[in-house]
């Protein structure tokens, strides 16, 4: 698997990134290290958590970070990964109450160190924001995290345009660490924005687009196969949330198409949803979402698979 430094860092990562959403929760502890072993055994040297994934389950909190955590252990694979998590994120109970105070942020930083058993996250994501709250005061913690040694690099999940372009102004005039990336909801297909039920998502737009045009900012998109909706449109196996959150006219044009690249190329209809991502004038690096080996390798074939302008147009099928 190719891999490519992401801008503004020393950080070589994969050109995939396995996400870890369901790892110790609905994908066991077991097979979770074999889909990681096989990760690595293709190339793969990006993972992704979040200190909320799985807090919704009875004793599920930090499921993912731990799972992942005692992979690293057990492997004694740490200084050859590159580790990422997500933090900040409001109580579910609670979700109108922003937790980005330099308390809230520094305490889910200690506790994802724990988790992962690690003395450092080589990137760490805010999973959401709080726009009454000043870009200079979140920067200024982060940057004393990064000054200390917990966190290598920082970026932002579920931010607006509007608050990376805030952020990159104060960043350059007052001479600190700026965010490295954007982790935003982003896939070829097209979702049904009024079915997400989420309000605080933030998908990738013509606006953003044209943001990370200009600055070469990376983007490291979730939901980066559509929770597979091309795949199982392919073999009928769509369910209810999947219809209600990705069918549509325009995303079955953009399957069809998907279909005759695909055949052009001999490649999967997943390597075109992934190269659509990879692809772009800027840097993209798709998290995955394998719960399986077989959708593992799905995944990861092909990965250097280059869709030309012309080809990223067609898919785009307005």
């Amino acid at each position: 698997m190719k891999h490519l430094t992401i801008p503004q860092t020393n950080l070589s990562v994969s050109q995939i990134c396995l996400g870890t959403g369901s790892f110790g929760s609905a994908v066991s502890e077991a097979d979770a290290f074999k889909l990681l072993d096989a990760f690595v055994e293709a190339g793969g040297n990006f993972i992704d958590s979040a200190r909320i994934y799985a807090s919704w389950l009875p004793d599920g909190a930090n499921a993912s970070e731990r799972t992942v955590g005692n992979w690293l252990v057990s492997r004694g694979l740490r200084d050859q990964m590159i580790v990422s998590t997500k933090g900040a994120h409001p109580d579910l109970s609670s979700m109108h109450i922003s937790r980005l105070s330099r308390e809230d942020i520094h305490a889910d930083i200690q506790d994802s160190l724990k988790y992962l058993q690690t003395d450092h996250i080589d990137v760490y994501w805010l999973h959401r924001d709080d726009v009454q709250r000043p870009v200079a005061d979140i920067l200024g913690t982060l940057n004393d995290e990064a000054a200390a040694g917990t966190i290598r690099y920082f970026g932002g999940s579920n931010w607006t345009v509007a608050r990376l372009r805030e952020a990159t102004a104060y960043a350059q005039k007052a001479g600190v660490m700026n965010f490295i990336g954007n982790q935003p909801m982003w896939s070829m297909a097209e979702p049904n924005r009024d079915a997400i039920g989420d309000k605080t998502l933030v998908q990738m737009d013509e606006e953003a687009m044209q943001f990370h045009r200009e600055t070469g900012m990376a983007v490291i998109p979730y939901t980066s196969q559509a929770r597979g909706y091309f795949t199982k449109l392919a073999h009928n196996t769509l369910k209810e949330g999947d219809t209600r959150q990705y069918d549509s006219d325009l995303n079955h044009t953009r399957f069809e198409r998907a279909q005759e690249l695909a055949a052009k190329h001999n490649v999967s209809v997943t390597s075109i949803a992934l190269s659509y991502l990879t692809s772009q004038p800027f840097t993209v690096i798709p998290i995955i979402g394998a719960h399986t080996p077989q959708q593992l390798a799905d995944c990861l074939s092909d990965t250097d698979l280059q869709l030309s302008p012309e080809e990223l147009s067609y898919l785009k099928a307005e």
